[in-house]
């Protein structure tokens, strides 16, 4: 008979209801101190949440205060809490739901010497979760197990089922092999572990599905250095050793050489195994212990400065269930592999996190200490991208292959089973900070969410095939102890046909000795017709038994057929109801169908919406650090401008000051120069007139040095006005040409000609911002009546206010002369004397007044004064 081989249970592609997930169960358990005097810094404040504070001595924070910081579990475990209660709560649902068919992962976290293998593997008289775990299996499945090599497993994570007859030939094989045997539940137990075992809760599974057969396989193996060994070899075990070459020195390139290890595959279900591990079938608490505990005595552990026997490796113990349901009748089991089921449930202890400064580890405990933490750096790394994938919606790829740890169990947090971890801590001062890391990565894991296993599919078979087939052989030996009596036991009683027999009358002896003999014949004759009337009286007897039996069956046969017809009615209307029932239920199908594709679209729906959520969300919380930063950035502005125009209007408040006081000092020295002509027009005009009764040509007057009038002596100079900036002129100079509206063209040969220029009638700050420079036009009509044209030119800046301003430079004159040298008078000539006197008079004042004053800043001759001679 060929073999069928199942699969492990695997997450289907598209399950129906996506959306199931669970929550990465996170419990913390807390160990007793060590020592009654010893320092606490964990407290429990309630059943979930534990409270942890700097213990005494440790520096302060900023604000010079303790801070004490609260971390909330599924549930906590305090120093008074048996191992019991542990198992109730955690692992006794993976056990449940290993029996039903599903996976399961349970492991330990925490510091060196906080008390994970302890929670794991117990104590004598006290054991932990493992032991448990195993007496509560085969507390469940013990009545149902298959028999030894009924299943049987192959090198690719897979089962194989034998008939009875191969299984059979299996275990005379294995016995007649000289190999050690597996530990049977007979034998006396090692003494060492026989107290952790002794279990007396009876726990079970309440509802087992009685129909099917089981059986149990486990396996261990440790992670040592981020390499996978086989604890069930029985191959010589030994530990990493250097290299050495014929010198008896170390080499160089290799110092240490790796013994041979296992190494990690994928199944065509895509489920990770080691290949090549030792699978043993156990039929009982005791055996699969005493094969744990075989493992144990492999595992390497390390004295170290904090705990005296030191996890140096991760190990893994797997329990396999492999089930599959009998057939319809209840006696083999089923040889289909669609039906058979193998589900695990993984028990990882592993090994603590430790500061090298604090183990003050050397040689290969510190080698062994990095690979530690490097492996538990990378789960915690996984569970952060696990995290940040399902929180923020983002695809990156998880770690997995970066450790050997993570690698075994990823399928875990795909979806393949339950996740269940314990944190184990030590409340002690010593271990603070240890402790504060892993209560964060133990938070930070309680957000990761596992999709929930689908249940597996129903066999199609009628329940309660075991049961009818053991009544059937209840029943069948029972009838055949009736039939052939029970061994042993007394001489039968003779039956109803003897019985019969007996009651006839005996026959007399037949024996005819003479020839005259005239008894015996007759005596016979009359024995046999007593005999014959009895024969007759029985058959009249049985006649009349069989007219009765027959009447008894023909009124059976018509009972029979009255309760036939009401049967018949009566299936007909369950098959009438069944009819209706499947239709109702067809059409239950189709609405639950179309419940699922709108559920489908809902939570498409919802899946937009909640992404449009988020992103606004960000949006919403960019805009308002936006505004934040905004309001931020204007209070600042604002205390800068009140700054600035503090310090501008201070500023102003003084060059206004200094301007008033130059403009005072100005206006003094205009008045200065006032007097002056005043005073020097009084002396010319009173001067007497026979000192002008001749007149100098002007050529003399030329020639003659010019009398200079005596000028005050000078005032302090005002300060000189700060030079203002001027624009570059490296590209070409902008004039505004300034012409007003009532300017009188000349037609004099010299014109103006002003490069680049802007003509206006009116300067604005339009053009004036587009030049450099600014020339105004002004005519006006000279003494000899002719139009003088003046051309007053300047330079165009810049104001600090953001306005222009001009500062003349130099004024150019265009004048016409007649050229007989003869002024033009601008009145007719008066025959009265008088009129003469001040003709010439007026004529004189213009000859003399050689010497004009024009206002120049700067000016050494007087205040803001310069004098220069203009021709005539």
């Amino acid at each position: 008979m060929k073999a069928a081989r199942a699969k492990t249970p695997r997450r289907p592609k598209k399950p129906t209801n996506p959306t199931l997930k669970d929550p990465v169960g996170v419990y913390c358990r807390v160990r007793p101190l060590s020592r009654a005097d010893q320092e606490c810094c964990i407290e429990v404040i309630n059943d979930t949440t534990v409270q942890i504070h700097p213990p005494e001595g440790y520096r302060v924070f900023r604000n010079g205060e303790y801070r004490e910081t609260q971390y909330s579990f599924k549930e906590v475990f305090g120093t008074l809490v048996v191992q019991k209660e542990l198992f109730d709560v955690v692992a006794k649902p993976l056990v449940e739901d290993l029996i039903r068919g599903k996976n399961g992962l349970l492991f330990t976290y925490g510091v060196t010497g906080s008390g994970k293998t302890h929670t794991m593997t117990g104590s004598p008289g006290d054991g932990g979760l493992l032991p448990r775990c195993l007496a509560m299996i085969f507390n469940s499945i013990g009545p149902f197990q298959a028999k030894r090599f009924v299943f049987k497993l192959d090198d690719k994570n897979g089962v194989d089922v034998q008939s009875e007859v191969e299984a059979l030939l299996e275990r005379q094989r294995r016995e007649a092999l000289p190999v050690p045997k597996t530990p049977s539940g007979k034998r006396q137990l090692d003494p060492e572990f026989a107290d952790m075992i002794n279990v007396q809760d009876h726990c079970r599974v309440e509802e087992v599905d009685e129909d099917n057969v089981y059986g149990v396989f486990v396996s261990y193996i440790e992670i040592y250095n981020n390499y996978i060994y086989d604890l069930l070899e029985e191959a010589p075990f030994e530990s990493i050793k250097p290299k050495w070459n014929s010198c008896n020195t170390p080499v160089r390139n290799g110092d240490f050489v790796p013994p041979q290890s296992k190494i990690l595959r994928e199944d065509q279900n895509h489920n990770m195994y080691v290949t090549g591990c030792t699978e043993v079938e156990v039929k009982s608490t005791e055996e699969a212990f005493e094969v744990f505990w075989r493992g144990q005595k492999k595992r390497r552990i390390a004295n170290t400065q904090l705990n005296r026997e030191s996890s140096r490796s991760h190990s893994v113990f797997i329990i396999k269930l492999a089930q599959a349901p009998l057939d319809a009748d209840g006696d083999n089991v089923l040889q289909e592999k669609e039906q058979i089921t193998l589900s695990q449930l993984s028990l990882v202890d592993l090994a603590g996190s430790e500061r090298t400064n604090r183990t003050k580890a050397e040689g290969n405990r510190l080698r062994e200490a990095g690979n530690i933490n490097q492996s538990l750096m990378t789960l915690r790394t996984c569970i952060e991208v696990l995290r940040e994938n399902q929180l923020y919606g983002t695809n990156k790829m998880v770690p997995y292959r970066d450790s050997k740890l993570t690698h075994l169990f990823k399928n875990y947090f795909d979806g393949e089973g339950k996740v269940r971890m314990i944190v184990c801590v030590n409340p002690k001062a010593e271990d603070y900070e240890e402790s504060l890391q892993v209560m964060r990565f133990a938070e930070m894991t309680q957000e990761v969410e596992v999709a929930r296993p689908v249940d597996r599919p129903l066999c199609g078979l009628t329940p309660g095939r075991r049961l009818r087939n053991q009544a059937f052989r209840e029943e069948l030996s029972r009838k055949l102890e009736l039939r052939g009596g029970p061994i042993g036991a007394e001489p039968e009683e003779p039956s109803a046909a003897e019985l019969f027999f007996q009651s006839f009358p005996p026959l007399p002896s037949c024996e005819l000795l003479d020839i005259n003999d005239d008894q015996t014949l007759p005596k016979l004759i009359e024995a046999l017709e007593q005999r014959h009337k009895m024969r007759q009286m029985l058959a009249e007897e049985f006649a009349k038994n069989v007219l009765a039996f027959k009447t008894m069956l023909q009124e059976f046969d018509s009972s029979v057929a009255s309760k036939e017809n009401y049967i018949q009615g009566k299936l007909a209307e369950k098959e009438k109801t069944i009819t209706g029932q499947r239709t109702e239920l067809e059409r239950l199908e189709k609405k639950i169908k179309t419940l699922e594709y709108k559920i489908e679209i809902l939570e498409k729906t919802a899946t937009i919406y909640e992404e449009d959520k988020r992103n606004l969300q960000q949006e919403l919380e960019s805009k308002s650090q936006k505004l934040q930063r905004q309001a931020s950035d204007k209070r600042r502005l604002e205390a800068r401008l009140q700054g600035m125009v503090t310090e501008t209007s201070l500023k102003w408040e003084k060059e206004c000051e200094r301007r008033v006081a130059a403009k005072q000092l100005e206006m003094q020295n205009k008045l200065w120069v006032k007097d002056e002509k005043l005073k020097q027009l009084k002396a010319i005009v009173t001067e007497p007139r026979a000192e002008r009764l001749e007149r100098p040509s002007r050529e003399r007057e030329r020639e003659k040095p010019l009398p200079r009038s005596v000028s005050p002596s000078p005032a302090p100079s005002a300060p000189a006005a700060p030079l203002r900036p001027r624009r570059s002129r490296s590209a070409g100079e902008r004039w505004v040409d300034h012409r007003p509206p009532g300017h009188v063209p000349t037609e004099t040969l010299l014109q103006p000609r002003v490069p680049r220029a802007i003509t206006v009638d009116a300067p604005s700050e339009k053009a004036l911002a587009r030049c450099d420079r600014y020339l105004l036009t002004h005519q006006e009509l000279a003494s000899d009546g002719e139009i003088q044209t003046k051309l007053i030119k300047g330079d165009v800046f810049r104001t600090r206010g953001g306005g222009q301003a001009v500062q003349f430079t130099d004024i150019e004159t265009l004048k016409q002369e007649s050229p007989t040298g003869r002024k033009r008078r601008s009145s007719p000539p008066d025959p009265d004397p008088a009129g003469d006197a001040a003709d010439s008079e007026w004529t004189d004042v213009e000859t003399r007044c050689s010497v004009a004053v024009e206002m120049r800043a700067g000016s050494a001759l007087g205040p803001g004064y310069q004098h220069h001679a203009q021709p005539k």
